[in-house]
């Protein structure tokens, strides 16, 4: 238990010092709102239309497929720094990984997950 006490002490420190910053600046800065600076922000433009539009399913798909490919991508870098004690057996284990990695890849590739229209 001696070893989370340091853990807890930064996690009520972190978190003590963020509503302290919070408070602080909602008490002392300016309020004042006006119309002008209660509007969305639209890159200088005044919005048009409903500010909730729908996104493609292709969207999430493809910022999902890459998320988990790059995961499995980190994967290679420890196994590339003990890959000499590994042996044969780490480099089959390697080759077999690979493998079902561009398996996966292919198999969304032929789905036509991969499209952008």
């Amino acid at each position: 238990m001696a070893s989370y006490v340091a853990i807890t002490v930064l996690f009520v420190l972190s978190t003590a010092v963020a509503v302290l910053i919070m408070v602080a600046g909602r008490l002392m800065g300016p309020h004042r709102p006006t119309p002008r600076k209660l509007m969305p922000y639209e890159s200088g433009m005044v919005p048009v239309g409903r500010a909730m539009q729908r996104m493609p399913i292709r969207f999430y798909l493809i910022a999902t497929l890459f998320i988990i490919f790059d995961i499995e991508i980190i994967f290679f870098f420890p196994w590339a720094l003990v890959y000499r004690q590994l042996g044969v057996f780490g480099l089959l284990e390697m080759f077999m990984f690979i493998a079902l990695l561009v398996a996966g890849f292919v198999y969304v590739w032929r789905k036509g997950a991969l499209e952008w229209e």
